[in-house]
């Protein structure tokens, strides 16, 4: 792959990605969601020194991402798995575009210890995003370990990749 591929890729105005678990670290090692800071993030080792695995909730605030802005406000289970998924920040919160946090601080509802309880976070514009929670494993009710009985198929995670659909169909008209 030609080295400028991926920065090409990401200065398009009309590219959408997502990177999950390893993804999330690819681009975050790449410098690819921050290209404007001088200091980049890095994916540290879990505070537990282990790989977690479980069902938490994060919390997903107001935001322009292009897969979450319309789950803005919801507080959603989703599957974690990963040994390396503790985001560490070197500027402050506000330097970031923080999309979904866990909803608790505490290990082991914050199952890596992540700066400011990040779970997720996009580039400025929103077209990007990465996170270490596993969304695409949290999509059908036999993903959860409880799931209301109300007659959806599926859980509401379904709407980020929906989305990113409608988003691609209308830059590609």
């Amino acid at each position: 792959m030609h080295e400028n591929a991926l920065k090409n890729f990401f200065d398009r105005e009309d590219t959408l990605s997502i990177g999950i678990c390893n993804g999330c670290q690819l681009f975050i090692e790449l410098g690819m969601i921050n290209p404007d800071h001088k200091e980049k993030p890095k994916m540290l080792h879990n505070d537990s020194h282990k790989f977690e695995s479980g069902f938490v909730n994060v919390d997903i605030p107001e935001n322009n991402s292009v897969m979450l802005g319309t789950l803005s406000g919801s507080r959603l289970g989703v599957w974690v798995a990963h040994a390396e998924g503790k985001f560490n920040f070197p500027y402050n919160e506000d330097q970031y575009q923080i999309v979904s946090k866990f909803s608790y601080k505490n290990y082991p509802a914050n199952p890596n210890g992540s700066d400011f309880n990040t779970a997720a976070i996009t580039s400025n514009d929103g077209r990007h995003l990465v996170m270490m929670p596993h969304p695409e494993r949290s999509i059908f009710p036999w993903n959860w370990a409880h799931y209301p009985e109300n007659g959806n198929k599926v859980s509401p995670w379904i709407e980020a990749f929906v989305n990113a659909r409608n988003w691609v169909a209308e830059k590609t008209k």
